[in-house]
């Protein structure tokens, strides 16, 4: 069993878009795959493959300080404490805002009355579905909450466990934006890693970034360049770095206006427009891929 990981220094480069595109052809050419989103702070895989959700659990993510009207005495000694300005009084009593609390657990220790604790919370939910193209992995997180990295890890375990049950040899996962903990936490036992960045100053900078986390994790990476032909001397500079870091560019994709309307259909641009220019080459990308990560199985 493989994973395979998509990536992008930046948000707005096409990686679902592409991940997308990835499930529809890996079940068209009888790759059997799990599928996971593990971009659970902005989840959006789901709209595109219009998954039948089967199972849904609840993620508890941290505590968050409760104060017990009947046990507070008003001492103020937790207001005092707090690092976060997350209790102040209000109403004739002491009250925590729960966006605020860091969960630091500091007006716990201080209560000489012991009237605060701390209470979990729920803080999303994960799911596992059924699409089109293959099992599901996905959660949402709930706004202002934190632990996303858990549950990323949460997501690539279900989905590691159903391909291991019953025998899936790809796992394709796509990874949240950016080089934090999320980023990290999907990249983790990985088998290869692709980074999707845009020919644009920002693209570069962040493509950079992110090639140089999954190198220190020791990941595997290669590059696909979206909209490749909106800038082309930013598309050499991209290959210039890659050449000169010995990292392969395994797909240039050029701009197409197919790729949004498949997405405004609800569709990968590869079921939507088979025969458009970006089609053609996310599947000759696709190909390249499998030939590196099944070339024992295909």
């Amino acid at each position: 069993m493989k994973q395979l990981v998509i990536l992008s220094g930046k948000g707005g480069t096409g990686k679902t878009s592409i991940t997308a595109s990835f499930a529809h052809l890996a079940h068209t050419q009888s790759v059997r795959a799990v599928l996971a989103d593990a971009d659970v702070d902005a989840a959006n895989l789901e709209l595109v493959l219009s998954p039948h959700v089967l199972e849904e659990h609840d993620f508890i993510g941290g505590k968050l300080a409760w104060i017990d009207p009947q046990k507070c005495e008003g001492c103020g000694l937790c207001e005092q404490v707090c690092r976060f300005d997350a209790i102040a009084f209000h109403a004739d009593k002491y009250q925590v805002d729960p966006i605020a609390c860091d969960g630091c657990a500091a007006c716990v220790h201080q209560c000489p009355t012991s009237a605060i604790r701390m209470e979990p919370q729920l803080a999303g939910h994960w799911f596992r579905s059924k699409s089109h193209y293959g099992p599901l992995f996905h959660a949402a997180l709930r706004p202002a909450q934190e632990n996303s990295g858990k549950l990323v890890t949460l997501v690539k375990q279900q989905a590691r466990l159903l391909a291991m049950d019953e025998q899936y040899p790809l796992i394709i996962v796509d990874g949240p934006p950016g080089i934090g903990c999320p980023v990290i936490s999907a990249v983790s036992g990985a088998d290869m890693a692709l980074i999707v960045t845009e020919p644009t100053v920002a693209g570069v900078h962040d493509m950079e970034r992110a090639l140089q986390m999954t190198r220190h994790f020791n990941i595997p990476s290669a590059v696909c360049i979206n909209k490749s032909d909106i800038f082309w001397e930013g598309a050499v500079q991209i290959k210039a770095y890659c050449l000169d870091q010995k990292i392969e560019v395994l797909g240039q994709i050029p701009f197409d206006s197919n790729v949004t309307e498949a997405m405004v259909n609800g569709e990968p641009v590869t079921a939507y427009r088979p025969a458009s220019p970006a089609s053609w080459e996310i599947n000759a990308l696709w190909q390249n891929l499998v030939s590196i990560m099944l070339a024992d199985q295909v």
